[in-house]
């Protein structure tokens, strides 16, 4: 089986194309020399320049607006021995076969790779009690592995990624101070979000403990807090100022992040800092898929056993976990 150059496929949201570096580091591991290849959408592409273990990155933005044989033509001159279709889409599987690379990889869960794919994996990732990042490896059983790393092997995988220079080095629209905390309230629906008033609470606490607040989210997540936030010194709204390398750049700067389930709270892990998520033990959006990487990550639910949460119903139980308990986990991180 030829692998000298290995394509990964996941053209989804930023937590998620965090959550492959693991699997784009044991590749490099794998076969030290292959060429390793990643498409992704524009939008997430600061993420990966971060893999310091990808060789190319090619945006799948600019294919999916090309005429059909165009796409064709632009996938064949990737020359991929293998294609890694951690993010199933059809319209790439189908155009992988169409490029006729040799080895396609993906779920046999989505009917259209029993068509597409030339290798068919038996798992699926709603209802595992497997972390994201671990559910990934599955994809790689063709091309020799053997093993899904556990919680700390992943870990140990992930200890390589760093901010790319170009983003460490950006200029920022403020100075941030090292030891602030960042409050990132929106999910773009992707979690059960704890309450506003709740980050403003924790704000206030941190602010009088010499702790300064930065909050962060689109500008549109901004339009919909951003009038609870108490106006003072030692308390900044940055949400709908700061692009996505700019708040990579943020993140690196300051001491760590709360978020629910969504991406900067990933970001944060991945980078090392404190990064606090407040999850819901909802199948299939519980920490035990999704809680950040990273040694110095958090995963806060109120109750492992919320009967609701266990019969899979809409459950609000992230609304009890306190900001006093939030504080006392950034604190046992000092």
């Amino acid at each position: 089986m030829a692998t000298d150059r290995i394509l990964i496929s996941r053209t989804d949201n930023i937590g998620d194309v965090v959550l492959t570096y693991p699997l784009c580091a044991w590749l490099r591991s794998q076969f030290p020399a292959a060429t390793l290849i990643y498409l992704c959408k524009e939008y997430t592409k600061p993420i990966v320049q971060c893999f310091g273990v990808i060789d190319q990155i090619v945006c799948w933005d600019g294919i999916e607006s090309l005429p059909s044989g165009e796409q064709v033509r632009v996938i064949k001159e990737l020359e991929a021995d293998v294609i890694l279709h951690v993010f199933p889409r059809k319209e790439i599987a189908n155009l992988a076969k169409k490029a006729r690379i040799p080895i396609r990889v993906g779920t046999s869960h989505r009917v259209f790779h029993l068509l597409t794919c030339t290798n068919r994996l038996n798992f699926t990732r709603k209802n595992s009690s497997l972390h994201e990042a671990q559910l990934n490896f599955h994809i790689v059983e063709p091309l020799g592995c053997k093993h899904i790393p556990t919680w700390e092997e992943l870990q140990h995988l992930s200890d390589g990624f760093e901010l790319s220079k170009q983003y460490s080095d950006i200029h920022l629209p403020i100075d941030l101070q090292e030891n602030a905390i960042l409050l990132h309230p929106g999910s773009k629906g992707s979690a059960v979000e704890w309450p506003i008033q709740s980050f403003v609470s924790l704000a206030l606490k941190l602010k009088g403990n010499g702790i300064p607040v930065y909050f962060t989210g689109t500008e549109n997540e901004g339009i919909g807090f951003r009038s609870a936030i108490p106006w003072q010194e030692g308390i900044t709204d940055l949400s709908g100022r700061l692009s996505l390398e700019e708040l990579m750049a943020c993140i690196s700067k300051t001491d760590g992040l709360v978020a629910c389930s969504t991406g900067p709270l990933h970001i944060a892990g991945i980078l090392g800092k404190k990064a606090i998520g407040l999850f819901s033990p909802r199948v299939p959006i519980h920490p035990g898929r999704w809680r950040p990487l990273g040694r110095k990550s958090m995963a806060l639910v109120y109750r492992e056993d919320c009967v609701t949460c266990k019969k899979g119903k809409a459950c609000s139980c992230v609304n009890q976990i306190t900001p006093e308990m939030v504080f006392q986990q950034l604190v046992m991180h000092e």
